[in-house]
């Protein structure tokens, strides 16, 4: 399967403005992410508030620069690419939003909303009444959904409703941020059944940002888990879950809800909060969290570490495996 989107080495720069308090500098909310997507396949990006993972997606979408590394969709490469060249990709790269009835206008109709892509490209040509129908179907709501507005209907249906705008145009790559924030448990299992079966019937690849790690593991094939900005672990998903490789990981992995009550569970608890990337810590960016921490921490950044099932930034991912091993 070759990869439909290559990520190397991107970061994502802001600017800060200096105050009465505060100097003015830059920090790197994202720091030398590297990544594939493939054709057909789901990559899920897990992490904290504030890791960076939907800056990370929002500027694969084109809504943040990228202010070094390289973004390549189909061959073609996205960092610098001028905004009438971007215009164009914007039939094949999609952007779902967290906020289901805050991105949708209160003042269109449901029709309205998913056809605005046509009008957005300039394609006067499509009958938007029956396209409307097209979509509503697709997604599972009835065709009179057309006639009614964001505020008329359930969370649960406008999230469908935002999976039908994003699909109107035939994207081939669905970046969907938080798909189920905020919705109930069995609400959350039919819109993964539905991203799956859209999936399937349409060929796409979709990349998932999310902090809920039984969506992760419910849909995608791949995962990657991001601190501070960075991937300090990728592989396939019931690898990472099985095995993972880094401390953080363990960590997400142990607060995660287990729904089998038999489940034999790493317990680990991560120490403090997150540093602030404004002051990031030196050697492994982790360490002031970590239980497992050794002294080669606090000096050492460690090296993008491939192996069997994917890659991890940890120094002694041996050392803790077998502590955790022998605590269970």
């Amino acid at each position: 399967m070759s990869a439909l989107l290559q990520i190397r080495d991107v970061f994502v720069r802001f600017h800060l403005r200096g105050g009465i308090f505060s100097s003015a500098g830059t920090i790197d909310a994202v720091s030398g992410v590297s990544l594939d997507v493939e054709e057909g396949k789901t990559y899920g990006i897990v992490g904290e508030s504030g890791s960076g993972k939907t800056t990370l997606a929002r500027a694969v979408a084109g809504l943040h620069h990228a202010s070094e590394g390289s973004i390549i969709y189909r061959g073609q490469e996205l960092v610098n690419l001028p905004e009438a060249e971007f215009r164009k990709l914007r039939r094949e790269i999609v952007m779902m939003f967290q906020d289901p009835i805050g991105s949708l206008s209160p003042r269109l109709t449901i029709k309205s909303l998913i056809t605005e892509p046509f009008r957005i490209q300039g394609m006067k040509d499509r009958d938007l009444d029956a396209e409307a129908r097209r979509l509503l179907t697709m997604v599972g709501l009835p065709p009179e959904f057309a006639s009614r507005y964001p505020y008329q209907i359930s969370g649960g249906q406008a999230r469908r409703v935002g999976v039908a705008r994003a699909l109107a145009l035939d994207p081939k790559l669905l970046i969907a941020d938080e798909p189920t924030a905020g919705l109930d448990v069995s609400i959350q299992g039919e819109m993964l059944n539905l991203l799956a079966r859209l999936q399937d019937e349409l060929g796409l690849a979709i990349m998932i940002i999310t902090h809920n790690l039984n969506v992760v593991r419910h849909i995608t094939d791949k995962v990657g888990i991001m601190y501070l900005g960075k991937l300090v672990e990728e592989g396939a998903t019931e690898e990472v879950f099985v095995r993972p490789q880094h401390p953080y990981t363990l960590a997400l992995l142990a607060a995660n809800p287990e729904p089998d009550p038999d489940a034999q569970l790493m317990r680990v608890e991560l120490q403090g909060e997150p540093p602030s990337i404004l002051r990031r810590p030196k050697g492994c960016e982790f360490h002031t969290r970590c239980p497992f921490v050794q002294a080669r921490c606090s000096r050492d950044v460690p090296a993008w570490t491939t192996h069997a099932s994917g890659a991890h930034r940890c120094h002694f991912p041996e050392i803790w495996t077998r502590e955790v091993q022998a605590a269970s």
